[in-house]
């Protein structure tokens, strides 16, 4: 049996610390893209409001040029003079380009010091040759007006980055909404008991604060005073309120649904749990991984494909006499090549991904983590704390002749009712159930034995074989048997002695699967994950027990037993030496170097700092079935990137040629207005299908499904005898 431990309280116990810096306040105002993939880089300090406001500007400005094109006109069949006509486009087109294409101008120059070319510099040659070319016509020295189709193409340009950054700046809004869940002031409780208002940022530490029905946990802290309902859903992903009494830890964020509470404040502002969460948020979001590293590097080939093809492009329009189409192609060219979809692909994914994932309850700290998780085959549980509840509770009573199980329960809940050990927690809990327990007085402590009181004007004890030895006697057999079975699948076995030598009685206590842990192994398997393993201290019988009421599977799935802790990343190393890709799940410290050493380390939220500086994914709840939560979304996300790259490569696979002018001899060309038309229609279909994501169920916060019980697995029975 594992070492037990105390019961831990709050849906997670402290995971902030260690993660200093506060990263992300709202996400998208200060977005600032990855150096390198597809020009992101250029978008630093740009935000969708900005966009969107050059964006109507430019629009209203290119109106005009547009009208009083003559190439429009000759479509069109229609005349349109008055005074100043000719410098409607020259005028207007130059403040399109100087102030509507200042972000990609300066986006361009960042890119060419940083030695990243990318998107910007893409876009910023494609307006710049318009633009020169346009005003050496004007000025009478080349024959190729593009005002029209210079200021449509910034006008566009904008407006795929408005989206685009609206896009990333929404998926990135779980961080606003994370900060938006914390109050902005609190009732402080005074010396005299009087609440006064302060803002939150003017709360310190011991400070106690009064929390009203309805109202939001202002810090990280616990309940001096009161009883109420939390909703912690918006920190955990768990959908129903939670019982939360005095001694029980809450978090800042989470909301008292029903009684008033008052709680002593333990963390504020960047030490607290939710603040926690945001930076990892932020971190994960900033994180890149080998999809990410592919789309930097197709990028950076883009840039000088487009811009070799361009030049080429020149050369042979120009080499067969047609220096406008010259102009033209070259253009077009660049504009089609613009990796603006390729720019979006990866980020976006990334964005949604985490944000999803941090509402679901799933916190990512190592982006590359949550895309190896979707090549695991083996998920390797610690028992006590993630299988199990990690607290004992009562599973068996057993009577004496002339005594019935009630009378052993209460009789030994009133000797163990002073002590403070979790056994007699538990045995106080059960009895609360069947009429609570017998008044005792007289309370003492037998060391290494047990416990004793006096109940009525007699003598009884309560404990272990300890102190069945010092008495000097043995069970009856009828109380044996049961005795022996329990012991057997590695519960406490208490007993309840009226001294000075009769025993009136057995009681089993045992650690509790969880009752969601089925349910994740279940699920788990319906995601394909070949093995399921289980690593324990506890003896082989206990561990085979646990692992038969979790439905192992025998010649499959594999248990780990009588595992020391310093010995249990040997155990991971061993099964990667057979091929298999691990993915650790526990909550201790001795876990922590099984889940630094396995291909995926994931952490149960309520256990302790240093597994989660060891982990590259965290489950705030608590609930295992969030791991086949984690492999679904491993797998959509990774999918969904592949999707985007395919599709921004196969775009310019096709659309390249066609700028060039390849099939121009079939009279199929296309305009440098209509290529900026294709790039952001390709740059729609990469973000709607990053969006798809949201289908994606984490299955955290669900009801939890009762775990199927084999027969004679453990559970609170009667023997009586």
């Amino acid at each position: 049996m594992d070492q037990h431990r105390p019961a831990r309280t709050g849906p997670a116990a402290d995971p902030h610390a260690g993660h200093a810096g506060h990263a992300g306040q709202g996400g998208h105002a200060g977005y600032t893209g990855h150096a390198g993939q597809g020009g992101h880089a250029g978008h630093a300090g740009h935000d969708p409001e900005m966009f969107r406001r050059r964006f109507l500007v430019c629009l209203a400005l290119t109106l005009p040029v547009v009208a009083t094109s003559r190439m429009v006109l000759d479509w069109f069949g229609y005349s349109l003079e008055f005074p100043g006509r000719s410098l409607v486009g020259p005028v207007l087109g130059s403040v399109v380009f100087w102030w509507g294409g200042w972000p990609f101008l300066v986006g361009a120059v960042r890119e060419v010091r940083d030695r990243t070319p990318g998107m910007m510099l893409l876009i910023a040659m494609a307006v710049s040759v318009a633009y020169t070319a346009s005003v050496l016509t004007f000025l009478g020295t080349f024959d190729l007006d593009f005002w029209w189709e210079l200021a449509a193409l910034v006008t566009i340009m904008l407006l795929g980055h408005w989206q685009e950054t609206k896009a990333i700046g929404q998926a990135r809004g779980a961080l606003a909404a994370l900060a938006a869940l914390l109050p902005d002031d609190a009732e402080r409780v005074g010396p005299d008991g009087a609440a006064e208002r302060v803002p939150v940022t003017g709360l310190r530490e011991d400070d106690v604060v009064l929390v009203r029905p309805g109202g939001r946990v202002p810090a990280d802290g616990r309940i001096v005073a009161g009883v109420a309902e939390l909703d912690e859903s918006m920190v955990t992903g768990e959908s129903r309120p939670v019982a939360r009494a005095t001694g029980d830890r809450v978090v800042a964020g989470t909301v008292a649904t029903d009684q008033p509470i008052r709680v002593r404040v333990e963390a504020v502002g960047e030490a607290t749990t939710l603040a926690g969460i945001q930076r990892l948020v932020a971190q994960a979001q900033q994180s890149g991984g080998r999809a990410q590293a592919l789309a930097d590097r197709f990028a950076g080939w883009l840039f000088y494909v487009a811009t070799g093809t361009a030049v080429l492009t020149a050369l042979v329009w120009t080499a067969l006499g047609e220096p406008d189409q010259a102009v033209v192609r070259a253009v077009t060219v660049l504009v089609i090549a613009c990796p603006h979809a390729l720019g979006l692909a990866i980020p976006l994914v990334i964005a949604l991904s985490t944000a999803l994932a941090a509402r679901g309850g799933v916190l990512v700290r190592d982006r590359l983590a949550l895309e190896r998780m979707r090549t695991v085959d083996v998920v390797l549980f610690d028992k006590t704390g993630t299988l199990t509840r990690g607290e004992h509770a009562l599973v068996g009573v057993a009577a004496a002749s002339g005594s019935t199980e009630d009378d052993v329960l209460r009789l030994a809940a009133g000797v163990e009712a002073d002590s403070e050990h979790p056994l007699a927690r538990a045995i106080g809990s059960a009895a609360a159930d069947r009429g609570g327990a017998v008044p005792a007085t007289g309370f003492r402590s037998l060391p290494g034995r047990g416990v004793r009181a006096e109940i009525d004007g007699t003598q009884y004890a309560v404990g272990g074989p300890a102190l069945l030895g010092e008495l000097g006697r043995d069970l009856p057999p009828e109380l044996a048997t049961a005795a022996a079975r329990w012991a057997g699948r590695g519960a406490a076995v208490l007993h309840l002695v009226r001294l000075p030598d009769t025993v009136v009685g057995l009681l089993a206590l045992a650690d509790q699967v969880r009752p969601e842990a089925r349910a994740a192994i279940d699920a788990l398997r319906a995601e394909g994950v070949r093995t399921i393993a289980m690593i324990t201290g506890d003896a082989r019988p206990v561990a085979e027990a646990v692992a038969a009421e979790l439905g192992f599977r025998p010649g499959v799935d594999e248990v780990f037993a009588e595992v020391l802790p310093a010995d249990k990343d040997q155990q991971v190393t061993g099964l990667q030496r057979r091929g298999l890709r691990v993915a650790m799940v526990g909550d201790g410290v001795n876990d922590a170097p099984a889940l630094a050493r396995a291909d995926v380390g994931i952490a149960i939220g309520a256990g302790t700092d240093v597994a989660i500086e060891s982990a590259g994914v965290v489950l705030a709840s608590s609930d295992p079935r969030g791991v086949a939560g984690v492999l679904r979304l491993s797998r959509a996300a990774y999918r969904k990137m592949l999707q985007n790259l395919a599709w921004a490569a196969g775009y310019n696979v096709v659309a390249l040629p066609l700028a060039a002018g390849a099939l121009a001899g079939a009279g199929i060309t296309l305009s440098p207005a209509v290529g900026a038309i294709l790039m952001s229609a390709s740059t729609i279909v990469v973000a709607l299908n990053a969006q798809l994501l949201r289908r994606v169920r984490l299955g955290v916060g669900d009801p939890p499904v009762p775990a199927r019980r084999p027969a004679g697995a453990a559970s609170v029975e009667s023997c009586g005898g």
